[in-house]
């Protein structure tokens, strides 16, 4: 097939002229890039006990925690515009180009952060410029998912797309343990005090370090775009995106109900298993740290499961367990008295949730032509996860604060069942996917 034809049906030609060795060498630079910008973002959640009486000058611990909190949240909600700025970078500008912007974004932010002078030394100024910075992070990690999961699902080639664009997950989980093992690292080598005063920052300066280094690895990177692709008129157009209704609504019912399950059991169910099951803190720690690290080994079986099975049986098998098996495991969950116990509930429902998050990228680049691939996979994504994802946490300790936590479950069990419905409308993309060039979906 010409480079012509391919553009025509939106398929780029670079993966398959990348030998496996280029293939191997861009999805490590790659997932570097991801690994970097989700430690940096989920950094500032670990730290925040320790820095929030530095930029929030109030009597109540509790009122620091929630100011931190707040822009913390405000992350979530900065993903929509980074999703659509970057999207259309990627689109127009090349893949490469939108990642090596998106984790220097990433870098000032961190830095920013590192070296912030505090209320003290600055008054309202402090506690501003962190917003500020929590912007660019937000924007940042908005315009990374979506053009990380379209590089990496065009630059795998057919037949390991799954195996290896699942490594966008691997080291998205893998940076939140990074983070966690980082600051705990701090806690055993500094005092409380030490902490509080500058060892909070620490963590920070690492991340942009490292930031750097991705970016460098990122910029050696082949682009996986062709030129005509980025030539189109349409690259990039909000308009262009418009007319694939059908794909649009498919990815955010998967994120609805993917992204709310993600959070429920990995970033809430710390919280869950305190405030509800009554564990205390250090075995917590333990239980998640060790279920998050086999959930991150399970993302390469279960992506090259998804070559195998294709797509949409992923999809069927993680929505449909999800829908039956919800309020059953977070009800069983609140029960237990063992951490044994409850490690093994919350394995399982992460081997539940294994099936999408292995394939989240690559499941919706096949939905959408070159041209507009990385605004589809990244702006209905941001949206879903800031509304859904992001808001998990609030709507559990809403429900528990009015005695209805039980209906929690259920909402999650819901969300998942909107995923359903959309995993029996997806078409299957061995036949009618964009990136093996197998033609267009009926919108």
């Amino acid at each position: 097939m010409t480079m012509a034809a391919q553009a025509a049906i939106g398929v780029s030609p670079a993966p398959a002229e990348a030998t496996d060795r280029q293939k191997i060498r861009a999805i490590v630079a790659a997932s570097s890039g991801n690994l970097v910008e989700w430690y940096d973002f989920y950094a500032y959640a670990f730290t925040s006990i320790y820095f929030a009486s530095a930029f929030f000058p109030s009597s109540s611990p509790t009122g620091q925690l929630l100011a931190t909190a707040g822009i913390f949240a405000v992350g979530f909600f900065m993903r929509p515009l980074g999703g659509w700025i970057f999207g259309r970078i990627a689109d127009r500008r090349g893949r490469k180009s939108s990642m090596v912007f998106s984790v220097l974004l990433m870098c000032a932010g961190s830095l920013m952060i590192g070296i912030l002078p505090t209320y003290e030394t600055i008054g309202v100024l402090a506690p501003v410029l962190l917003l500020v910075a929590r912007l660019a992070q937000g924007l940042s990690v908005g315009g990374e998912y979506g053009t990380a999961a379209t590089y990496m699902s065009e630059i795998a080639g057919k037949g390991r797309r799954g195996f290896l664009s699942s490594f966008q997950y691997v080291t998205l989980i893998g940076g939140q343990l990074l983070a966690v093992l980082v600051v705990f690292a701090l806690q055993h080598m500094l005092s409380a005090e030490e902490m509080r005063a500058w060892g909070w920052r620490v963590p920070f300066l690492l991340g942009a370090a490292a930031a750097i280094v991705a970016m460098m690895l990122r910029g050696s990177l082949k682009e996986s775009a062709s030129h005509e692709t980025m030539k189109s008129k349409e690259a990039g157009s909000l308009r262009a995106l418009m007319q694939h209704k059908r794909a649009l609504l498919i990815t955010l019912a998967f994120t609805m109900g993917g992204s709310l399950y993600f959070y429920t059991m990995t970033t809430y169910m710390q919280k869950f298993l305190v405030n509800t099951v009554k564990l205390d803190l250090k075995t917590v720690s333990t239980v998640m740290t060790l279920a998050l690290v086999v959930f991150m080994l399970l993302q390469p079986v279960f992506g090259a499961l998804s070559d195998r099975i294709g797509r949409r049986n992923n999809m069927i098998l993680f929505s449909g367990l999800a829908t039956l098996g919800a309020v059953p495991l977070l009800s069983s969950l609140s029960l237990v008295t063992s951490p044994w116990a409850a490690f093994g509930l919350i394995l399982t429902g992460l081997v539940i949730g294994s099936f999408y998050t292995s394939i989240s990228g690559v499941v919706k680049a096949e939905l959408f032509p070159a041209e507009i691939r990385a605004l589809g996979v990244g702006l209905p994504y941001a949206i879903a996860n800031a509304l859904f994802g992001g808001t998990a946490e609030y709507v559990a300790l809403s429900f528990k604060t009015y005695g209805n936590e039980g209906l929690f479950y259920w909402y999650v069990a819901a969300m998942a069942a909107v995923a359903f419905a959309a995993s029996l409308w997806m078409p299957d993309t061995r036949k009618y996917g964009y990136l093996d060039g197998n033609g267009r979906m009926s919108d």
